[in-house]
């Protein structure tokens, strides 16, 4: 089995400036030659293995940090950018990827600066009385700005993770909604009540007073009041991450920060090294999970997807979360399956059909086409509107890891995934998957023209050259 290449230009040259180092001092700690250093920094070389050695002996360096995330992020989201029609000659994948790992700063500007495009033509399209004016603009929407920060942290906050993760061991493992609550009132002076027919979370800063919804489960009403929490006790320390984030935008921070206080709510309600240690005990069952923890099985996913943490990294997973009409309303992958920034997910995927088998787990061994095989775990999972009349919300949650660690997952015991018949073909976008005789293709592939005969049909009105 032939092993893949690694090539983290981008990465020696972040670590080496970090620290304030010249090539020659680097390469000189590493103990290689200046001239070796400088064709690996420019990608012309591989990182060898030597060389990780070295990078965790002299730097303690995370030598996982090396692995290419970044760079297949950067490399889907421009394909998917590129199959636009605007371009008439889209580049080769290889062209991508020198991109991708030469010039990350590039490709992510290219990306902003198609999405404004996106932006301008919706305009036109359906907005022109409204061209001209005040106050219209093709900066990128505050949401999807939002979106591509957590994107490209890998979902993963570390002095975030780590501030929730510390105050969790002051609820202790009782009951963690009542200690919340004397928390808050012995430490911050904030008394919490429960009310029928209130708004999910209602806090009133002059009174002192966080009101929550009596008719939401307790997961809920403690995630809400550690959401609280967080804007309250380590509001600094969120403001700090925003900082660093440099938005376009003062929308798009306030929605950032909110964000924050989500992320300090779930890390709070499922710390890092306990639930990480659970996670493995378990096989990553998600029932038992939400019931040692006191979650939802959406939250129990969704936090299974962020264990990235540096020296301590759980299974890499990805997670999505799709409405009924097969939009993503939350998607992350710590693998190299990329989701379509635009539209839906791949309708072959097994997470459309959760909605069709309610309270039960669907499981599918899928193929992508570059040929990486994935273990697929799809739920519905329902959000009562809490009155009769008030609407149930319905959304369908996918969990899934490349099949190398799907060995570490309880729901692949009795899978067949060594045979080769039994993996589906799935892909991102139907404008980036290259897959000719798919019965479920909406549009021809961006790198592929189409033949139309008017005296013949197959499965798709036309035929791919």
């Amino acid at each position: 089995m032939s092993t893949q290449k690694l090539y983290a230009g981008a990465k020696l040259r972040e670590l080496r400036t970090a620290r304030s180092l010249s090539q020659k001092d680097f390469a000189a700690r590493l103990g290689v030659s200046l001239s070796y250093l400088n064709q690996m920094e420019n990608n012309h070389r591989p990182v060898s293995a030597g060389l990780v050695l070295a990078l965790a002996r002299e730097f303690g360096y995370d030598v996982t940090e090396l692995s290419a995330g970044e760079s297949a992020r950067l490399i889907a989201d421009m394909r998917e950018a590129l199959a636009d029609p605007v371009f008439s000659d889209p580049p080769l994948q290889a062209e991508l990827q020198l991109v991708a790992s030469n010039a990350p700063r590039l490709a992510r500007a290219f990306l902003q600066l198609h999405r404004a495009h996106r932006q301008g033509a919706e305009q036109l399209a359906s907005l022109t009385d409204a061209l001209g004016a005040e106050g219209t603009t093709l900066a990128p929407l505050p949401w999807e700005e939002v979106r591509d920060f957590f994107h490209y942290c890998d979902n993963y906050i570390d002095p975030v993770d780590r501030a929730a993760e510390h105050f969790a061991t002051a609820l202790g493992e009782g009951d963690r909604l009542a200690a919340m609550a004397r928390l808050l009132e012995e430490r911050h002076g904030i008394s919490t009540r429960t009310r029928l027919g209130a708004p999910i979370r209602h806090y009133d800063p002059d009174t002192r007073t966080l009101t929550l919804a009596a008719e939401a489960g307790a997961a809920t009403q403690l995630f809400q009041a550690a959401h609280q929490l967080a804007l309250i006790a380590h509001g600094d320390l969120l403001e700090a991450t925003l900082d660093l984030a440099r938005f376009r935008t003062e929308t798009a921070r306030e929605i950032c920060k909110i964000g924050l206080a989500n992320y300090f709510a779930g890390a709070a309600q499922l710390p890092y090294g306990r639930f990480h240690a659970a996670a493995q005990e378990t096989r990553h069952d998600l029932e038992r999970l939400a019931l040692l923890f006191g979650a939802s099985i959406e939250q129990v996913a969704h936090r299974l997807s962020t264990l990235q943490r540096p020296g301590a990294k759980g299974v890499p997973f990805f997670f999505v979360r799709v409405d009924q009409a097969g939009t993503i309303t939350k998607r992350h992958s710590a693998t190299r399956l990329q989701f379509a920034r635009f539209g839906g997910a791949c309708p072959l995927w097994n997470v459309h059909q959760a909605f069709e088998t309610p309270g039960r787990f669907l499981r599918q061994l899928a193929e992508t086409p570059d040929g990486v095989r994935y273990f697929c775990l799809s739920r519905d999972v329902a959000k009562p509107g809490r009155t009769f009349h008030a609407p149930v919300r319905r959304y369908a949650i996918g969990l899934g890891c490349e099949i190398a660690h799907a060995g570490a997952l309880v729901y692949a015991d009795d899978m067949d995934l060594g045979n080769d018949r039994a993996y589906q073909p799935i892909g991102i976008s139907c404008r980036i998957c290259e897959r000719p005789d798919c019965h479920q293709r909406a549009l021809p592939p961006m790198d592929r023209g189409i033949r139309i005969d008017p005296n013949a049909r197959g499965t798709l009105p036309y035929a791919l050259r």
